[in-house]
């Protein structure tokens, strides 16, 4: 048979095979495997996609005092209590985001919010600042 085009195939998730179900007018739907990120990232890979061609957004959700106190150049601070309403008008959910916090529970708690609201690139810097200072930047102080 011929192969379906992007213009034929209507794609939905579905969570019983985590795969994305195709389905072509007439035609029985085909399973393609899913690619889903994983939702962290070491500081070490973050390091590589920053120097990439195509540098992820770095989202900082700490509060002011933290970011005040030690951050990541170029980072965007949106704290955690403000991430509902301000991430629809300030991130692009089609680009890459990497999101850190101190030790990177409340980045990865954000990075799955995020991805559940169509941000599919989000990403959790695993460890946080606290990690990055000490395995990528040590000027960076830790508190």
């Amino acid at each position: 048979g011929s192969t379906p085009t992007a213009s034929t195939i209507s794609q939905f998730y579905d969570p019983r095979t985590t795969s994305l179900t195709s389905t072509t007018a007439g035609r029985r739907g085909v399973v393609y495997p899913m690619v889903m990120l994983d939702p962290e990232v070491t500081p070490e890979t973050y390091v590589q996609l920053r120097d990439s061609a195509t540098p992820p957004t770095l989202l900082d959700v700490r509060e002011p005092w933290e970011a005040e106190t030690a951050s990541i150049p170029g980072a965007t601070l949106i704290p955690l209590g403000e991430i509902t309403s301000r991430a629809h008008t300030e991130l692009d959910p089609d680009l890459p985001i990497i999101v850190f916090c101190h030790h990177g529970q409340r980045s990865l708690s954000v990075t799955m919010w995020l991805r559940e609201q169509g941000f599919d690139q989000a990403q959790s810097l695993s460890g946080g600042i606290d990690h990055y200072s000490r395995v990528i930047d040590h000027s960076i102080p830790r508190y």
